[in-house]
């Protein structure tokens, strides 16, 4: 799954200038310099490399949160060991079910903004389950399903045009039969903390996602006041819109 995602980076950065090693660019005065990225369900951390390779040029101090997705406690406890090695103030990022987890993990004092890119937003009580239920169906909504063990999946046939319409088609194909699955435990646990109701909060609106309708992002984004940004992208917006959603996490980095 590494070596795959990795080659989805490959793709859609060809021409672009891809970061190496952190640069000795000088960050705004005053800017958090740290930068915690929190991948989503049935992909791995480096679905967030172009964003990340972007950042990392720019000199920030980037950090990918590798999730085990077996709950949402491991998950939190993943993001929170990220956290406890920043020095200093960090905006902490969340794509799709990441949004459930840096919600919860958010409270660090350490964290000054949140980000969600395309991504669940609950209030304390609420779980992935629950927010699920609450929005429009979407086609990969629908196709979720638990194998034996009760992980669970999208259906690999869906997967191509509900996740990750934008990107090739080969690559789409690649990753819906090389899926990390979400453990059914993590679906349902609600959080018992909602960090955005006292952190400077932004959101990623994604306006062809398939997985979590526009409607209900823009939902997401109103009821915790954040600033939005929208990009005309399907749910992998992360990887195809990586200049947009960079931008807004350095805007993020800003806040005082």
């Amino acid at each position: 799954m590494r070596n795959l995602l990795l080659s989805v980076a490959t793709v859609l950065m060809a021409g672009a200038t891809v970061a190496g090693p952190a640069q000795s660019t000088q960050l705004p005065k005053g800017a958090a310099h740290n930068i915690v990225l929190v991948h989503g369900a049935f992909v791995d951390q480096t679905s967030w490399k172009p964003v990340a390779d972007i950042l990392t040029k720019k000199g920030y101090n980037v950090t990918l949160v590798e999730n085990p997705l077996t709950s949402l406690a491991a998950d939190v406890d993943a993001t929170k060991q990220a956290l406890a090695k920043q020095n200093g103030k960090t905006v902490l990022v969340g794509h799709s079910w990441g949004g459930v987890v840096i919600t919860q993990a958010g409270d660090d004092p350490k964290v000054s903004a949140l980000v969600y890119v395309s991504a669940f937003a609950p209030d304390v009580g609420q779980s992935l389950a629950s927010l699920a239920k609450s929005g429009p169906a979407t086609e990969g909504a629908a196709a979720i399903h638990p194998d034996e063990k009760g992980n669970l999946y999208i259906d690999p046939k869906v997967f191509p045009s509900a996740v990750a319409a934008d990107l090739p088609p080969e690559i789409a194909e690649s990753l819906a039969n090389h899926q990390l699955p979400l453990n059914h435990t993590a679906f349902e646990a609600p959080v018992d903390t909602a960090a955005w109701h006292d952190k400077p909060t932004f959101y990623v609106i994604s306006t062809k996602d398939k997985v979590i309708a526009p409607e209900a992002q823009k939902m997401f984004a109103a009821g915790m006041k954040a600033q939005t940004t929208e990009v005309a992208g399907s749910h992998a917006s992360l990887v195809v819109h990586a200049k947009e959603v960079a931008a807004v996490i350095e805007k993020a980095a800003l806040v005082k």
